[in-house]
């Protein structure tokens, strides 16, 4: 028997006795079963309210980070278009016979960094910035005249998507002279 039909069985006695004493040991037991009831099914209402906002929570992010896998993967793709680009140099840039070819590697390393966008991916700004071990990953340290513990140097970009970090930024920092 459950604690609703344990209650309407001692309600239905409560009933039965109105016309006759109740027994004060009776009444002050059913009260205190029926103030345990209501606490159960506050405690049981708050229970349901958390694991709803606990599910409607895991889909927001599983809707925000669904790709991350996929575009952990990409960033390797971003960062070849980048060296290709950055390989190629001035007076082979002006050659007419590879324009075609430059602007075409361009075109797709402009699209993917809209994709990126649109999808909450952006890159870690890291030159000039302090080192942060959240999003930066010091790899050297190079005599500066900045101050020490700023990025003067960055080998990798790095990227986050929405508010998680994909990658951290490879970067030198300065150091004293």
């Amino acid at each position: 028997m459950n604690e609703q039909e344990e209650l309407q069985e001692q309600s239905t006695e409560v009933e039965a006795q109105e016309d006759g004493a109740v027994e004060p040991d009776r009444l002050g037991e059913v009260l205190k079963e029926l103030e345990e009831a209501r606490q159960n099914v506050l405690y049981a209402q708050a229970e349901t309210q958390n694991v709803r906002r606990r599910l409607e929570q895991e889909k927001v992010n599983a809707a925000n980070y669904a790709s991350t896998n996929f575009a952990r993967d990409m960033l390797s793709v971003k960062d070849n278009l980048d060296r290709a680009l950055a390989a190629v140099p001035q007076d082979v840039r002006e050659d007419e016979r590879l324009k075609g070819l430059i602007t075409g590697i361009e075109a797709t390393s402009r699209e993917l960094d809209s994709v990126f966008q649109r999808n909450g991916i952006v890159k870690v700004e890291a030159m000039g910035q302090p080192l942060d071990p959240n999003r930066h990953q010091a790899m050297v340290e190079i005599p500066s005249d900045a101050e020490a513990g700023t990025i003067v140097q960055e080998m990798q970009a790095g990227y986050m998507i929405k508010d998680r970090l994909l990658r951290p930024s490879l970067v030198g920092v300065a150091r004293k002279p």
